[in-house]
């Protein structure tokens, strides 16, 4: 070792070797790409093991030492920085392992470390029991590394395929391991490795644990033996051994011993197998290419010391330890010498060759052939070798063929003993002891090892040479068409050895004669030529009747004894014919007839089984009829053994469906099981009564399991209805009754005389009943009781049979208890991990029961949905609660704990463990069931243990591969490894569904999270740490993992896609679910950095299966998306950044770059990035290259051609049998389509019907080929779909829930640039799915939404800093991209599709906002500018993109305004609302009012108009206290929006008026009812969403009045007509109006309402427009202006009221009830009140120049008082204090016009304050204090703490935000008030110019009550005839008296002092300059200062 010896914790005895053998088994056997390279780089670092085979490292002092310091002074180990301590316990331990295996103690506490890291794989196991296990498999790994590397070579017998390269470089290596001593090193090591003493060794340290460990142990010590055996029987297949070698592998041969039954072990049969290849030269007749390379190298040809050493030695005399070894060898040598002589090389050998004969005399005293039967074909190993059956093929056909003297010497010698017998027996002597059985063994050998073919090689062909020319149609024969051909020599002789032994046969080689037909009839060819053979045989003596003289080897012999035996035995007299017998005949049976009938019984079952040809000749041959006579003789008094062949040839005979049906009425008939009682019959008769009676007390019962074999047989073809019809009720039931009662309840309680014999019995009879359960579906008419007629009486008919199975597992009947007993005594049997009698068929038999429950599962849903319907009174259980009954055996509930223990056993019985994930995962769909479950996993603490070990290494198996679907492959192993995987994939699919029940779930326990304490407390480890046991969620990961450090990616992905699928699945369903997302997330990411590792290799891109590729990316991205916003929101920003970068980065990742590559790329990179060269380099987003991988097109299937079915009525019938499958897609089960069509073929009568026939079923399968493409066509799509789905939300999280600085702005706006223009090109692409369109509408609708963000955060961050390339980062070309794409995509929509366009919509008005101006703070200086200057300011960016856009939006013409009109006006509610605010959007930058146009001309218009009157009941609706549904609300906002629009341009408002817009307003209803304020407080939406009903109707009512607003604003022109229109609103809707004009309670929503109603008043509440409404007659004119002059006073009291006191009460409460936002509702509250008093005083002035442009002659609206409204001290006071209420009531004074003018000088200071201390603010916002920035943000940032969250950008752009508008509200307030000032002024001056000049004061007397009366005839009844008329004031003037307008002109002087002119001045200077009507003040100020002064004069 190195010298400061480190420990490598990986164990330098096991984890490097483990690396070797995956590399060479990547290499060699799975043929991975690329692997050569790293193949020689292990093999160079291994060599020594190799050289050293099995030595260790030897214990040392030093070594010793330094561990034992460990405990003190710490040990330094690989990996890890610094020395560990280790402690005491652990270091004694590796003291005892180091003494146990004779290793260095350095490598001994290593191999403790790799235990106790590898501890959590071994449940219950310590890290001292699992050392032992990784010391043996290290071991093992190198033993089969070195197998495989010898397997590789090339050579005589067989190749692997592989390429040069490889096969040069193993070739290289293996020859140098063997020219240093391998093969004696091997030998060695065989002898010396003992599972014994191992065992014994490792007893006595306590080195075993429980019974796995005790086989896991043994089985690696045996396979180290075997396959160091089998390296050395593979090099001598390949390549010759050296003279030594073969020498030493004699010298081994020589010890060698058998095992107890005589046979060889496996390991002794390799090296013997070794030694007869080492002496095989048969390959030379092969004639290969190769062959004369082949022959230089063979030492036999070339050495002669070789061949004189191993003749030497085998012709020694020395007896070996085994006689019957030592034969073989010299048997073979002797076949070899044979050979040699033959070949020209063999000349110069003749000495040797000369003594083949004696050698093979020597062999056949050694019993050759019996050796080679029980010591060769008795170990079990050897039908499991293809090579072993072919050597000693050739060894026995090579005798045969290359000894023809020696047979014949054998058959004379048999001829001699026979006719020795024969003279004893006459003489009843005793047998001559020197009788030699060579022939007789050499017969039985060739039938034996012919007769077992697990590989299907028929190799026994060579035996049969075809005399005829066979043309026959069933064969496929290797001579077929070639017979004329000459067959070669070999062949020839080895039939005539077959031809020849059969004649004249004496009776003593008869059985084995048979027995070696037997051997070679087995295969479909070799039947059929043993068949034809036994015919010729009879034909030959067909003249003579009685058949005596034929051959006794023949058909007619044989069926001829048969029927003399039926007659003898029929009629109970002795039996005449034994003729070849040659003895007295006794009666009955002899022993010797029994055997001779047995054999040739087996002889007929094995020719029948093969060939249908020959079953059917038989069969119908009229004379032998053997069916007949068989079921007779079984009906007389013969032994049961007899009786079973005969069933069994029976069985055989019924493999052909049309021999089956006659089989069972024959089988009826002859009631070889009784089901038809004769009337006083006492005892039954038949099969029943030969169980009970004879077998039971024989022990042996052959005649059941036969009877059991010939009905299991019967079954699957098929079960005859009508059998026994007449004599009983007709059907299966008493065989099945026969079968259950008799044979399988009793089965446990019977004796046996062999153990096995119980399990076969139990295996035979379940394996009937899977065979019933599988074949049955339950049907409506299984339910009906059915009668038939049965001699003259009606009685009850007989279920199916797979009924009654079902019935009773869905009882708590017997055979339930026994199936589930069954199962308990198999899983205790297993758990013991011994050997025992029967196990096999133990095993199947356990199968078959696991298989018949889960049929039941699978089929009871539909079976008690029909018993259900039937009301049948019949009572059945769920099979799913009858597994919670007690088992008897346990007294514990115990049932499905057991089926679950299979899983435990899954390595050595993956199909039981198949049965019970399937099992499991069927129970686990019942939320009442999975409940328990839990508890009795959980409930046992060991038991708990060894479950989960189960399940979690059924996913571990590495042996699982995922196949093809069904594939009958021949091979067993991928069969097997096809079955591990699907129980991986039932193991899933369980934890899948579990997961989505409640907690506690059984996939909660099988993942490692708390059962019994919340789910969210987990705390996941890896495996081993604090106590952990290994789970399956690490079994998962550790799947997944695999391959993810390299550049391919994940192997599973590759290699098993549906299972990888699976496996995200979980992981995303565990991260999804709340509960246990945060545990799972957490360990993810901190043990296993799992989403990086695997995002990183997306897209997986798998050619043969895409839905599987697509459908593992979809639940990779989604969990993804978990992890970003979960990160995000913890802000755990490094992470969020490496999986943003990873996603979005279009640098190329210097990741995956092997040694060496990584320094020199890093360097030029950084230079490039600092340079910006980098634009060669860019790599495509990884988010991109995924959207990439999936393909928007997709291929339907064509439609059904059918000639024969109506194509209408078969897509009806394929509809009918679709259903939702687990992953929820709809598909067509195949299987119940092809049932349904099959049966409406075969319903078909007629003779047309039948010769039609093969062409329906032709139809039929077209059809289903079909329909299994048309599921494909629909998984594919909706795996597309979901991998759509989940990018985009990984795509949405990335943008809007990570924090918007981890991806720089511009960078932000390129990434979504890039993935818009993507999504667009491949959903605009001709053959796009129109599946796909609406998830990439969704994704594209957030993209702009955020590109529209971004851009507009951008403008604002960077405001003034436009340059002249673009509008922001991204390019205005780009912009105008993703525009014509998006419209492309509206377009390419057409007529369908309009939710779909509702994203589009949505999308296109993100864009157009990106070419709106942000809010600019109103400086109040823009007026400045000159009117030059601002026409020639040059374009800026806005307004630039803006008019490129309408360009854009332009050339599209009429098509796109068509779509989005039609959109707009009818369709999905979402659709229209959007549409019509696209519509707004557009007219509003549509400066050559095009679209305006269209829309007018097209009828879109007037359609929108008239459809408002439609929407009137709805809105009624909405205004009831429970409003059903909001929507018509939202549409009719957009829709007035929309018309709002269409009004702000003077031909739209004209147009809208011609449509008759107000008078559909007119016609509504909805204006009129107005919520009562006081009901609304019970009603109120608790969760705030749905508003009030009086605030649903301010939304109906605002809307409106805005509407009119922007009408009479827009027709000013034209103003009458909209004028007139809108005043017949009013008046239609008076009370309406007055009510709300009326109101008490101003709430800031009424303040709304009164700003637009009196805003609309005061344009058309005027007698002017009466003149125009024209054609009025008197009468409806006097009611007009009533409702005028109403609506004048109502407004002047609110004038009183709003500039009066109330306005501070009224601001105020508003703060008290919604203090949070005060601020800004307290502004809002401002404007509407500024705005009221505004309109109202613009009321007044129109009011008063429309009666008269000169003071004299105009109305008086304000009574002549001065007095103030409110109280000196401020205290707020109604007006009664001044004035009496009447007058109150009716006119207001002037004090009040002056007190509002007085007030509104005073707010605007205040105002004008306020807005000059924002734009300072807003100068200096980057340096304002935080505090600061965060109290401006506070309005617009919703929920607690909301402001904390958010980015210092963010919040000062929020800030910036809030200034603006407070700036511009302020702007809007000093607009209001100057307005007011100036109106206030000029209302002040009209009064007083008239009051003060004009106005004659009456007498003082009559003016009791000032005021009263005084303006009641002016104001009212007067005022419009007044002002028509001109005259008649005169009345109404006498009024005012003096003392009034003294007091007046007083009040007016003290009020509008100095301090308010000067006041009033400033604020005309200060706004009004950079306004129009400068001066307008002043001049008003210096003539009311002039009237006052003028007067007082």
């Amino acid at each position: 070792m190195a010298a400061p010896m480190a420990v490598n914790s990986g164990a330098s005895l096991w984890g490097p070797l483990k690396e070797l053998w995956e590399t060479v088994d990547g290499a060699i056997l799975k043929r991975q790409p690329e692997t050569v390279h790293l193949l020689d780089l292990q093999l160079k670092k291994h060599k020594p093991h190799f050289m050293s085979l099995f030595k260790n490292v030897p214990k040392s002092a030093e070594q010793r030492e330094k561990v034992r310091k460990a405990s003190t002074e710490g040990i330094a180990i690989q990996g890890h920085q610094g020395s560990r301590l280790l402690p005491e316990t652990l270091l004694t331990e590796a003291f005892i392992l180091s003494d146990l295996f004779d290793i260095g103690e350095l490598a001994a506490l290593e191999l403790l470390l790799a235990g106790q890291q590898q501890q959590p794989h071994f449940p219950g196991l310590t890290r001292g029991l699992v050392a032992v296990l990784l010391y043996w498999d290290g071991r093992l790994c190198v033993a089969n590394s070195l197998r495989t590397l010898i397997q590789s070579r090339h050579g005589k017998t067989f190749t692997l395929d592989l390429n040069d390269e490889l096969v040069a470089l193993t070739t290289r290596f293996t020859d140098e391991l063997m020219s240093r001593g391998l093969t004696k090193r091997i030998l060695a090591l065989v002898s010396e490795i003992n599972v014994t003493q191992e065992f014994e060794r490792l007893q006595k340290e306590r080195g075993l644990g429980n019974e796995k460990h005790r086989k896991e142990v043994s089985d690696l010590i045996r396979e180290c033996r075997q396959a160091l055996a089998d390296s050395l029987f593979c090099w001598t297949c390949q390549s010759p051994l050296t003279k030594d070698d073969t020498l030493a592998l004699i010298g081994h041969l020589e010890t060698v011993t058998a095992q107890a039954d005589g046979s060889l072990d496996s390991v002794s049969l390799a090296l013997v197998m070794a030694l007869l290849y080492c002496l095989d030269v048969s390959f030379i007749e092969q004639g290969t290419e190769d062959r004369e390379d082949l022959l230089q190298a063979l030492p036999l040809l070339t050495e002669r010391q070789y061949v004189s050493a191993v003749h030497t030695r085998l012709m020694d005399g020395q007896p070996w330890k085994l006689p019957g070894l030592q034969a073989v060898c010299r048997l073979a040598w002797a076949l070899s010498l044979r050979v040699l002589s033959q070949l020209p090389q063999g000349s110069g050998l003749v000495e040797f060759t000369e003594a083949d004969e004696s050698l093979a005399d020597q062999a056949l005293l050694g019993d050759v052939f019996l050796f080679m039967k029980e010591g060769m074909l008795g170990c079990e190993g050897f039908v499991q070798e293809e090579f072993y059956i072919r050597r000693l093929h050739s060894l026995i056909t090579d005798f045969l063929a290359l000894m023809p003297v020696k047979v014949k010497q054998l058959r004379n010698r048999a001829d001699e003993d026979a006719r020795l017998v024969h003279m004893s027996l006459q003489m009843d002597g005793e047998l001559p002891s020197s009788l030699r059985k060579d022939l007789d063994h050499l017969m039985v050998l060739i039938g034996e090892f012919y007769s077992n073919d697990p590989f299907g090689l028929e190799l026994g062909l060579e035996f049969w040479c075809p005399t005829e020319s066979l043309q026959h149609t069933s064969l496929q024969g290797s001579y077929l068409g070639m017979a004329l051909q000459r067959p070669p020599h070999k062949q020839v002789v080895l039939s005539k050895f077959v031809r020849q032994m059969g004649d004249l046969l004496p009776s003593t080689l008869y059985l084995s004669y048979l027995c070696m037909l037997k051997g070679l009839a087995n295969g479909p060819q070799c039947a059929h030529y043993c068949f034809s053979l036994l015919k010729t045989n009879g034909a030959t003596h067909s003249d003579n009747i009685q058949g005596v003289s034929g051959s006794p080897v023949s058909w007619e012999h044989f069926f001829h004894s048969l029927m003399l035996y039926h007659e003898n035995l029929r009629r109970d007299l002795p039996n005449a014919d034994s003729s070849h017998y040659r003895h007295p005949p006794l009666r009955g049976i002899t022993q010797r007839e029994l055997e001779g009938l047995t054999s040739f019984l087996q002889l007929l079952t094995t020719i029948i089984s093969w060939s249908e040809n020959a079953r059917l000749a038989l069969c119908e041959h009229p004379q032998w009829t053997p069916v007949v006579v068989m079921l007779g003789l079984l009906q007389c008094s013969i032994p049961p053994v007899l009786k079973a062949e005969l069933l069994r040839s029976l069985a055989a005979f019924g493999k052909s469906p049309e021999i089956a049906a006659s089989l069972w009425q024959s089988l009826e008939y002859t009631q070889i099981l009784q089901t038809v009682r004769a009337p006083g019959q006492r005892q039954a008769a038949g099969i029943e009564v030969e169980l009970n009676e004879i077998e039971s007390s024989c022990e042996e019962y052959p005649l059941t399991r036969a009877f059991c074999h010939l009905i299991s047989t019967l079954v699957e073809s098929s079960v005859p209805l009508n059998l026994g019809v007449g004599l009983r009720v007709p059907g299966f039931q008493p065989y099945l009754n026969f079968l259950r009662e008799s044979v399988f309840l009793p089965f446990p309680t019977r004796a046996y005389r062999r153990p096995a014999e119980k399990w076969e019995v139990a295996d035979s009879v379940l394996e009937v009943f899977h065979k019933l359960l599988r074949s049955y579906e339950p049907q409506p008419s299984d339910f009906i009781q059915e009668t038939v007629e049965l001699q003259g009486e009606q009685v009850p008919a007989d279920k199916p049979p797979g009924h009654s199975i079902m019935f009773h597992l869905l009882n708590d009947s017997p055979m339930l208890a026994l199936c589930l007993s069954l199962l308990e005594e198999g899983a205790r049997q297993l758990d013991t991990y011994a050997p025992f009698p029967g196990k096999k068929h133990l095993e199947s038999a356990v199968l078959h029961c696991l298989q018949l429950l889960d049929l039941t599962l699978q089929k009871e849903v539909v079976f008690m949905d029909l018993l259900r319907e039937s009301q049948a009174s019949m009572l059945v259980s769920p099979l799913e609660q009858l597994f919670q009954g007690v088992s008897p055996q346990t007294r514990r509930a115990d049932h499905i704990v057991n089926i679950a223990r299979y899983l435990y056993h899954s390595s050595s019985n993956p199909e039981a463990a198949f049965q019970s994930a399937k099992i499991l995962r069927r129970i686990a769909t019942y939320p009442n069931i999975h409940v328990r479950l839990v508890g009795d996993f959980t409930h046992d603490q060991a038991v708990s243990e060894k479950l989960l070990a189960g399940f979690v290494e059924c996913l571990d198996n590495e042996e699982a591969e995922e196949g093809p679907e069904k594939e009958d492959d021949l091979d067993q192993q991928k069969k097997m490894a096809r079955i591990r995987h699907e129980t991986q994939i039932h193991i899933l699919n369980l934890l899948i569904t579990s997961l989505e029940l409640k907690a506690p779930n059984l996939a909660l326990y099988l993942l490692g999270y708390e059962v019994k304490k919340p789910v969210c407390s987990t705390n996941l480890q890896d495996p081993g740490v604090l106590g952990c046991p290994r789970s399956c969620l690490h079994a998962i990961l550790s799947l997944l993992q695999r391959g993810t450090e390299k550049r391919s990616g994940p192997t599973l992905t590759q290699e098993a896609p549906h299972l990888a699928e699976l496996c995200y699945q979980v992981i995303y369903q565990l991260c999804a679910c709340p509960d246990t997302s945060g545990p799972t997330m957490r360990y993810l990411r901190t043990s296993q950095d799992f989403l990086f590792s695997h995002l990183q290799h997306l897209p997986f891109i798998l050619s043969g299966n895409p839905i599987a590729a697509l459908s593992q990316m979809s639940w990779l991205m989604k969990t993804a998306a978990i992890e970003l916003r979960v990160t995000s929101l913890n802000r755990q920003r490094s992470h969020t950044q490496r999986l943003v970068s990873l996603l979005l980065d279009d640098q190329p990742h210097t990741q995956h770059t092997a040694d060496g590559e990584s320094g020199m790329e890093e360097e030029t990179r950084s230079v490039s990035a600092f340079l910006h060269f980098d634009s060669a380099s860019k790599v495509r987003r990884k988010l991109l290259s995924v959207l990439d991988a999936i393909d928007f097109s997709q291929d339907l299937p064509e439609l059904l051609q059918l000639d024969f079915f109506e194509r209408t009525q078969i897509e009806q019938v394929i509809s009918n049998c679709e259903h939702v499958n687990e992953q929820g897609h709809t598909v067509c089960n195949v299987k119940l389509l092809h049932r349904v069509l099959v049966a409406e073929v075969n319903a078909l009568q007629g003779m047309a019907a039948i010769g039609q026939r093969p062409l329906l079923m032709e139809e039929v399968n077209s059809i289903l080929q079909h329909v299994v493409e048309r599921n494909r066509v629909r998984r594919s799509l909706s795996a597309k779909r979901h991998a759509l789905q989940s990018w985009r939300s990984l795509v949405e999280t990335l943008l809007t829930a990570c924090p918007a600085d981890l991806i720089p702005a511009d960078d932000r706006q390129l990434i979504i640039r890039d993935l818009l223009l993507d999504l667009h090109d491949k959903v605009l692409s001709e053959d796009a799915a129109g599946e796909l369109m609406p998830i990439v509408a969704g994704a594209v609708f957030t993209l702009t939404a955020q590109l529209s963000q971004a851009v507009l955060s951008e403008q604002q961050q960077g405001l003034g800093s436009e340059t002249s390339s673009g509008f922001a980062s991204i390019a205005n070309s780009s912009l105008h991209l993703i525009l014509r794409k998006l419209l492309d995509f509206i377009l390419c929509t057409g007529g369908g599709y309009q939710r779909l366009r509702a994203h589009l919509y949505g999308s296109l008005l993100y864009y157009l906002q990106m070419a709106q101006k942000p809010e600019e703070p109103d400086t109040l200086q823009k007026a400045s500018k000159a009117m030059w200057e601002r026409l020639t300011a040059p374009e800026d960016g806005f307004s630039k993109l803006q008019r490129e856009n309408l360009a854009i939006i332009e050339s599209y013409g009429k098509s796109l305004m068509e779509v989005v009109c039609r959109d707009a006006c009818d369709g999905h509610e979402i659709s229209r609302m959007l549409a019509l605010a696209v519509l707004d959007r557009i007219l509003s930058i549509d400066r050559q009012n095009q679209w305006l146009v269209y829309v007018c001309n097209s009828g879109y218009l007037r359609s929108l108009v008239e459809s408002v009157r439609q929407d009137d009941a709805a809105l009624q609706s909405l205004l009831t206290p429970q409003p059903p549904l909001l929507k018509p609300l939202y549409i009719y906002e957009s829709k007035m929006a929309l018309l709002t629009r269409v009004a702000k341009s003077g031909e739209g408002a004209v147009e809208l008026l011609r449509c008759g817009l107000v008078a559909q307003l007119i016609e509504c209803q909805v204006f009129d009812m107005v919520p009562e304020s006081d009901s609304l407080r019970m009603t109120r939406d608790p969760s705030g969403f749905v508003p009030s009903p009086l605030d649903r109707y301010r939304q109906i009512l605002l809307p409106t009045l805005r509407l009119f607003q922007v009408i009479l604003t827009s027709t000013s022109i034209n103003h009458q007509q909209g004028a007139a229109q809108v005043l017949q609103w009013l008046i239609v809707h008076a009370d309406t109006v007055q009510s709300l004009l009326r109101c008490q309670d101003l709430t800031m929503g009424a303040l709304q309402e009164l700003s637009l109603l009196t805003g609309i008043i005061s344009k058309t509440a005027l007698p002017g427009v009466l003149e125009t409404g024209g054609e009025l007659n008197s009468a409806a004119l006097m009611e007009f202006q009533g409702h005028i002059n109403r609506f004048q006073r109502l407004c002047l009291a609110l004038l009183s009221r709003l500039a009066g006191g109330e306005r501070e009460r009224l601001l105020k409460q508003a703060e008290i009830s919604a203090p949070a936002d005060s601020a800004e509702h307290r502004e809002e509250m401002e404007v509407a009140m500024l705005q009221v008093c505004a309109n109202i005083m613009e009321y007044c002035q129109t009011l008063l120049l429309q009666s008269s442009s000169q003071a004299q002659f105009s109305i008086c609206l304000f009574s002549p008082s001065g007095s103030e409204p409110a109280g000196r001290d401020g205290r707020p006071s109604d007006l009664s204090t001044s004035l009496p209420s009447v007058a109150h009531s009716r006119v207001p004074s002037l004090g009040l016009v002056l007190y509002l003018l007085r007030n509104s000088a005073a707010d605007f200071c205040q105002f004008h304050q306020s807005h000059k201390h924002g734009l300072a603010k807003l100068q200096i916002l980057d340096q304002l204090p935080p505090e600061e920035l965060k109290e401006l943000c506070q309005g617009l940032v919703s929920g607690p703490g909301g402001v904390e969250k958010i980015s210092s950008v963010q919040r000062s752009l929020l800030a910036k935000r809030r200034l603006v508008q407070l700036i511009n509200n302020r702007a809007k307030l000093l607009a209001l008030c100057s307005y007011v000032i100036e109106t206030s002024l000029f209302v002040l001056w009209r009064h007083l110019e008239y009051y003060l000049l004009y106005c004659t004061p009456s007498d003082p007397r009559d003016s009791l009550l000032p005021g009263s009366s005084l303006f009641r005839s002016r104001l009212t009844d007067e005022s419009l005839g007044g002002l028509q008329a001109g005259g008649g004031r005169g009345l109404g003037l006498s009024r005012v008296s003096q003392q009034d307008l003294d007091l007046l002109k007083g009040d007016m002087a003290s009020g509008f002092g100095e301090t308010l002119q000067r006041k009033l001045l400033d604020i005309e200077s200060s706004y009004s300059q950079v306004r129009s009507r400068y001066t307008f003040i002043q001049a008003l100020v210096r003539r009311i200062r002039g009237l006052l002064r003028h007067a007082k004069g």
